[in-house]
């Protein structure tokens, strides 16, 4: 029988993240928290540790998919893993986060007003009124929650969509955090393999 650890109940920080801020969109900024520790875990460790063991989302997809049966439990294309789309979904993915970045500053520039709007999917506006009370905090912290939580919410439906058509952890595949600590990991593996070659010389 399989130990359990006390990362194994992840899945239910992932989502407590998302009835957080469901009432008070404020508490999107603890999603940087999935953000920050894959890539300190890639930089400073040279590894996917939290991808394999602290992701509360791929835990919550297993379970879902796994052991609730909510998954049709076939095969994802292969395409959906090729580099070709993941690093393409990426840049897709990052261009959407440097939006999200770029409209945060001109709030906080004065340059444009505080919009109080959830999308999914980038453009579906989801009325949530109550999710904020403007002046709590500066209008910029403000809009980085809304943007953020868009974006942590559209990944997530992703995911949960993906689960229901193939297997439940098929969003891994193609995730952008996995991408990019798994490109951190390897330029640092191709570091290391440099540095030994010159000691070797």
């Amino acid at each position: 029988m399989k130990k359990t650890h006390w990362y194994d109940y992840l899945w239910i920080w992932a989502i407590i993240y998302f009835a957080l801020g469901f009432f008070n969109i404020l508490f999107a900024w603890l999603g940087m928290i999935d953000f920050l520790l894959p890539l300190g875990f890639a930089v400073f460790g040279g590894n996917k540790y939290f991808c394999n063991h602290l992701c509360g989302r791929g835990q919550l997809l297993a379970r879902l998919g796994g052991k609730w049966k909510c998954s049709r439990n076939r095969p994802a294309p292969r395409w959906m893993a090729s580099p070709w789309f993941r690093y393409g979904f990426l840049a897709f993915f990052l261009t959407m986060f440097g939006n999200m970045i770029f409209q945060t500053w001109l709030v906080a520039a004065g340059a444009a007003s505080l919009r109080e709007a959830i999308k999914l999917f980038w453009t579906i506006r989801v009325p949530w009124g109550w999710t904020y009370t403007a002046g709590l905090v500066p209008d910029w912290v403000a809009q980085f929650s809304f943007g953020f939580y868009s974006l942590m919410l559209t990944s997530l439906l992703l995911g949960l969509i993906v689960m229901v058509l193939y297997r439940p952890r098929t969003w891994c595949s193609f995730c952008p955090m996995g991408t990019m600590t798994q490109g951190v990991c390897r330029l640092k593996r191709m570091g290391k393999d440099g540095a030994s070659e010159k000691e070797n010389v």
